[in-house]
């Protein structure tokens, strides 16, 4: 043990710097999220500046995110790129229906692709997890089309390893709270605009801003629910401190302001798609 890091996972980090040696000249997806943060140490320094992190930027992609991708690209001299992408110009993500992360990702990945030629690089790699094969990440099949490399999957790392990996490298972003896009807070069926995502967004900064740290504001129209941090519900929510979550939220276009009494969970808008209530048309996926 080392600081309390197990041989096995050294192993493993071991074996992924291995792995990214043999990729050749490497673009890896980097959101600033803990897994992509992890990746892109690793892949700098398997690779050098033959790594390349690129960070997409869209209305659906949280400006705090974006601000910590540069924090880490700066203070571990990681190359980096910003690259626009345009999936609100698709009506087949914004409709939203259960594939949207499918038509999101390969928005990302064709860009990707497109500089994979212009730079002369030679593979893409993005940062799905071992733990991330249990939930519903239609992203993975764009992945799988797109030929893109997934690094902390072949060699078996869990979230759980990655964010102690990512502690004793010393990156900032390794116990944050897990992350998504600022679409995934609406609901299936409720269409993806610019408006909506602001509401999220600057929603959600004003719940951190209160003290939460764990929040999620799901948009279900004039409704905003919003989920908390199991942990933070059990110790407590005053009723000046319920009056503060609606203060902050209302003002941003919303007639209610609801607390979701589970809790935030992740991917908790993906129970739609178990439920025997929720219509067949919103559940059908169109061809791509």
């Amino acid at each position: 043990m080392e600081d309390g890091i197990s041989t096995s996972l050294l192993d493993q980090q071991e074996a992924l710097l291995s792995y990214l040696s043999g990729a050749g000249r490497l673009l890896v997806a980097f959101s600033g999220g803990v897994d992509s943060s992890y990746l892109a140490w690793a892949a700098r320094r398997a690779l050098g500046r033959d790594a390349l992190a690129v960070t997409a930027v869209s209305p659906s992609y949280p400006k705090a995110h974006r601000e910590m991708a540069e924090q880490i690209a700066r203070e571990f001299d990681i190359a980096h790129q910003f690259v626009e992408t345009h999936e609100m110009d698709q009506v087949s993500y914004r409709r939203n229906a259960p594939d949207r992360c499918y038509h999101c990702k390969t928005e990302l990945f064709v860009r990707m692709e497109q500089l994979l030629g212009e730079l002369e690089f030679d593979a893409l790699a993005y940062g799905i997890n071992l733990d991330d094969r249990s939930d519903h990440r239609p992203g993975h099949r764009a992945a799988a089309e797109h030929r893109v490399l997934s690094p902390l999957m072949e060699v078996g790392l869990d979230k759980a390893g990655i964010r102690l990996l990512s502690r004793e490298a010393g990156l900032p972003c390794w116990d944050l709270p897990a992350s998504a896009c600022l679409a995934s807070r609406l609901p299936y069926g409720t269409e993806v605009t610019s408006q909506r995502l602001k509401q999220v967004e600057e929603g959600e900064d004003r719940l951190r801003g209160l003290g939460f740290r764990q929040v999620r504001l799901r948009h279900h129209g004039e409704v905003a629910r919003v989920e908390i941090d199991p942990e933070e519900i059990r110790e407590g929510l005053s009723a000046e401190k319920m009056e503060a979550i609606s203060a902050a939220i209302k003002p941003l276009g919303f007639r209610w302001v609801c607390i979701d009494v589970d809790g935030y969970r992740t991917g908790s808008l993906n129970d739609a798609l178990l439920s025997p209530m929720t219509p067949a048309s919103l559940l059908t996926i169109e061809p791509s």
